[in-house]
C-alpha cells in the first residue's frame, strides 16, 4: 500500500507550521502542525476544540468560505487540517486566508460559537479565552510564512 505524504515526515524534526500536504483533483489539504518537535507537547482537547470552533465558524463566514471544504483536527492530535478547493483559492490565497483567520480568531470578542449541548456534542470543554490564545500563537507563528515555505522540512 501507498504510504501518503505526511507519514514520509520525521514527526520528531517536524516544526509547528503551515505545510501543502497533497492536492487531489482540484481539492488541495493543507497540514497545520502545532507540535513541537521531541517534546511530546500537543495541544490539550480543550485547546485544540476551541480553536477549532473559532477557526471553521471564522473561516465558513469568509469572503472565501464557498472555497472551504473541511477544517477540523487531525487524528493524531498534532494540528488541523484545511481542504479547500483550488478552482476558488490559490495557495498564496489560502494561506493569506489562514493568516487573516488566525489573527481574527486570536483578536475574537464575544461568546465562543456552538458552545451548546444543542449545537456540540462536547460543549462542555470548549472556551474562548483558550481558543483565542492557541488561535493567536499560531497567527504569529505563520504571519511571515510564504508559499514557499508550505513544503514539509
Amino acid at each position: 500500500m501507498e504510504r501518503i505524504a505526511s507519514f514520509t515526515v520525521d514527526h520528531n524534526k517536524l516544526l509547528p507550521g503551515l505545510y501543502f500536504s497533497r492536492q487531489d483533483g482540484d481539492i488541495v489539504a493543507f497540514d497545520l502542525r502545532f507540535k513541537k518537535p521531541n517534546t511530546g507537547d500537543l495541544l490539550s482537547n480543550s485547546e485544540m476544540h476551541s480553536a477549532e470552533h473559532l477557526v471553521a465558524t471564522l473561516l465558513r463566514n469568509s469572503a472565501a468560505k464557498d472555497a472551504v471544504i473541511y477544517f477540523g483536527p487531525m487524528g493524531c492530535q498534532t494540528g488541523f487540517y484545511f481542504l479547500f478547493d483550488s478552482r476558488l483559492l490559490s495557495r498564496e490565497g489560502a494561506v493569506a486566508l489562514l493568516k487573516e483567520v488566525f489573527a481574527a480568531a486570536g483578536a475574537f470578542q464575544g461568546e465562543m460559537p456552538g458552545k451548546s449541548a444543542k449545537e456540540c456534542g462536547n460543549y462542555i470543554n470548549l472556551d474562548v479565552e483558550t481558543g483565542r490564545a492557541v488561535c493567536q500563537w499560531y497567527a504569529d507563528l505563520i504571519a511571515d510564512w510564504t508559499v514557499e515555505q508550505l513544503a514539509y522540512n
